[in-house]
C-alpha cells in the first residue's frame, strides 16, 4: 500500500524523502552533519505542526488509513487472546471482534470496531460499520465478562452503525439501545477508549462505562462534520465549519466532562509508531483498571449511571 500523506503533513513528508535522498546519494562522503541538521528540521516541523491541528485536521487523523485499528492494539498490547465469534442469533458481524486477553496479568474482555485495510478486508469488516448481530455478539461477549468476573474493554473507531435496510429489519435501533441499558448494569469494570472515528449510536453502542478515554488525535461526536455539513448548509464543502462547530475533538470532549483522559500518541500520530501508542494506552489502561477494581460492584453501577445522568446538564 502507498504511503498515505494528508496535506498538512506535506512539508514533514518532502524534508524526510529529501533526508532518504541524502543518505541514498551521498556514497562515500560524509554527510552526517547535513542529516543531522534537516532531522532536527524535521522535528522542530512536526512539533509545531501538530500542536496547533484543527478540528478538522484531527477528524482526519482520525481516520488515517494507516493508523492501528482494535485488533493492531489487542496484538501489540495484549497476550493469550481469544478471539469469539457469533452472536448466537443470526451470524458473525466482522465490523466488532472481541475476545478474552491479558492485560499485563489482568484478564479482561476486550472488544471493538474492526476496519480493513483495502477494499477487500473493508468489504469484509463492512468499513467498520456493525449490523445489529455485531452489537448483539458485544453484549454476549460481555455477558461472559460478568459471569467470570472481569472487567470490559472496548474501543470505538467507526463512522457509525451500517444504515442498510437489513440492519433496520433485524433491529439496528434495539440492539443499541438494549446494549446502552446493560452496559450501564454490568457488576465489573468497564473502560471505553476512543481509539479513532467514534460517531454517532454506532460507537455509543458499545461506548457506556466508567471511565472514558480518547486517544489524542480522535473524535466522539452525534453525527460527522460532513453530514453535519450536508443538513445545515445542503452541501459537504463546510465539513471543517462543521468540525469547528461541534466541538468534538479530546480537548473539547474533557472540558464538557463527557470524556476523562486524553492519551497521548506518538509525536505524528498513532500510525507513526503503533507499537508505541499501543504501550502508552496499555499503562494507562492498567492503571485505571488498578483504581476501579478497588470499588464494589455495587458502587461501580451508582457512580456508571450517575457519570451518565450528568451529561448534558447546565445551569444558567
Amino acid at each position: 500500500m502507498a504511503k498515505v500523506v494528508l496535506e498538512f503533513e506535506k512539508p514533514i513528508f518532502e524534508l524526510e524523502q529529501k533526508i532518504e535522498e541524502i543518505k541514498t546519494l551521498s556514497d562515500n562522503v560524509d554527510v552526517s552533519d547535513e542529516v543531522k541538521t534537516l532531522e532536527k528540521k524535521v522535528s522542530q516541523l512536526r512539533e509545531n505542526i501538530f500542536s496547533n491541528l484543527t478540528r478538522w485536521q484531527r477528524v482526519q487523523l482520525a481516520r488515517h488509513p494507516e493508523r492501528p485499528y482494535t485488533l493492531d492494539y489487542i496484538q501489540n498490547m495484549t497476550t493469550d487472546f481469544v478471539e469469539l465469534h457469533g452472536d448466537r442469533a443470526f451470524g458473525d458481524d466482522k465490523a466488532i471482534v472481541g475476545g478474552f486477553a491479558k492485560l499485563g496479568d489482568q484478564p479482561v474482555m476486550i472488544i471493538g470496531h474492526q476496519k480493513g485495510r483495502d477494499t477487500k478486508s473493508n468489504l469484509y469488516r463492512n468499513f467498520g460499520m456493525p449490523n445489529p448481530e455485531g452489537y448483539r455478539k458485544a453484549l454476549r461477549l460481555m455477558k461472559l465478562a460478568v459471569k467470570f468476573n472481569r472487567p470490559i474493554i472496548t474501543m470505538l473507531d467507526t463512522p457509525g452503525a451500517y444504515p442498510g435496510l437489513e440492519a433496520e429489519e433485524r433491529g439496528q435501533a434495539e440492539a443499541i439501545a438494549r446494549n446502552l441499558f446493560e452496559m450501564s448494569h454490568f457488576p465489573v469494570p468497564i473502560i471505553v477508549v476512543i481509539i479513532g472515528e467514534g460517531a454517532s449510536g454506532g460507537a455509543l453502542g458499545i461506548g457506556v462505562g466508567d471511565r472514558i478515554l480518547m486517544l489524542e488525535n480522535t473524535w466522539y461526536s452525534v453525527i460527522a462534520p460532513e453530514s453535519c455539513s450536508s443538513i445545515l448548509w445542503k452541501s459537504w464543502e463546510f465539513k471543517e465549519q462543521a468540525a469547528e462547530a461541534l466541538r468534538l475533538t479530546p480537548p473539547d470532549l474533557l472540558e464538557q466532562k463527557i470524556v476523562d483522559l486524553i492519551i497521548p500518541e506518538p509525536q505524528g500520530g498513532a500510525h507513526r509508531n503503533p507499537q508505541q501508542a499501543a504501550m502508552i494506552l496499555k499503562d494507562a489502561l492498567l492503571d485505571e483498571l488498578k483504581t476501579l477494581r478497588k470499588l464494589k460492584p455495587e458502587k461501580l453501577v451508582e457512580r456508571r449511571i450517575e457519570k451518565f445522568c450528568n451529561m448534558g446538564a447546565w445551569n444558567e
